[in-house]
């Protein structure tokens, strides 16, 4: 969505970081909570300052004592040979795989996850976890907790920050994306049981010792496209969620350890 089309699609005048941060209090965000972000600038409507301004709204909510985690990944660092968004030429595979930069967490950028935690990642003090496809960023008193030690194996699973997270009775906002950008359901594909679960691998190029070398990841073979069923029959079921605006942005709060039970039984009974 162009900066212009952003312009007329908001109404009054420019959201500001006051107004944000206004906004998430009466969803439900509370000082001191730790929250996980996910989010679309663009729904919000006109900032004023960007992402940098949704990012300090935030940080005045959870004020100091309260910790902010945004989703890093980086499904550009991976094995050509299974990109399909686009594909490239069979031919391009071996010389991609031999000079692809390997996945540094000060430096890496993001890819799909949306200018807000793109902004977050290169700010002070922001920890990034050192995993290749499946990087968290945080910021606050529980960051390291949350980013320290990120397996290279099954990076979205029980070892990995949605673990710590869970741990921590987090809360998730989905601010102005729905539930297929909720990252806290693929902890819960793994801990449930269902049929036809299985492990697929990919790779990665990745520092050991400062040293590149191709690692080969092990992870679940995620399935998404049931994640809106989940959510939405976990609000309807549970009333646990919190529904309201950010601005123009239709937006979700719940607990993360809430959901991600709930789904556990949801994906046993209906995957």
């Amino acid at each position: 969505m162009s900066e212009a089309v952003i312009i007329q699609y908001s109404s009054g005048a420019p959201l500001s970081i006051d107004a944000i941060r206004d906004d998430l209090l009466a969803l439900g965000v509370r000082s001191g909570d730790t929250l996980l972000v996910h989010s679309s600038l663009s729904t919000i409507g006109w900032v004023c300052g960007g992402p940098v301004s949704v990012i300090m709204a935030l940080e005045s909510a959870l004020t100091v004592s309260g910790t902010l985690v945004m989703p890093a990944h980086t499904s550009h660092v991976s094995d050509p040979a299974l990109w399909c968004n686009p594909t490239v030429p069979p031919d391009w595979v071996d010389k991609i795989r031999e000079t692809m930069p390997a996945f540094d967490p000060d430096v890496t950028p993001t890819r799909g996850m949306g200018v807000i935690p793109e902004c977050f990642r290169s700010q002070a003090d922001v920890l990034r976890s050192n995993h290749p496809h499946d990087s968290f960023v945080a910021r606050g008193p529980h960051a390291g907790e949350i980013v320290s030690d990120h397996p290279l194996q099954n990076g979205l699973g029980e070892n990995s920050p949605l673990g710590a997270l869970y741990d921590l009775d987090a809360k998730v906002l989905l601010l102005g994306v729905g539930h297929e950008s909720n990252t806290s359901l693929h902890l819960a594909e793994y801990r449930a049981r269902y049929p036809n679960k299985r492990d697929v691998t990919n790779g990665a190029p990745v520092l050991v010792g400062g040293k590149r070398r191709w690692a080969t990841i092990r992870h679940l073979d995620y399935k998404v496209s049931d994640f809106n069923r989940i959510g939405h029959a976990f609000a309807q079921e549970t009333r646990a969620s919190s529904f309201g605006y950010i601005g123009r942005a239709q937006s979700i709060l719940f607990s993360m350890r809430d959901l991600v039970d709930y789904a556990v039984g949801w994906m046993e009974q209906n995957r």
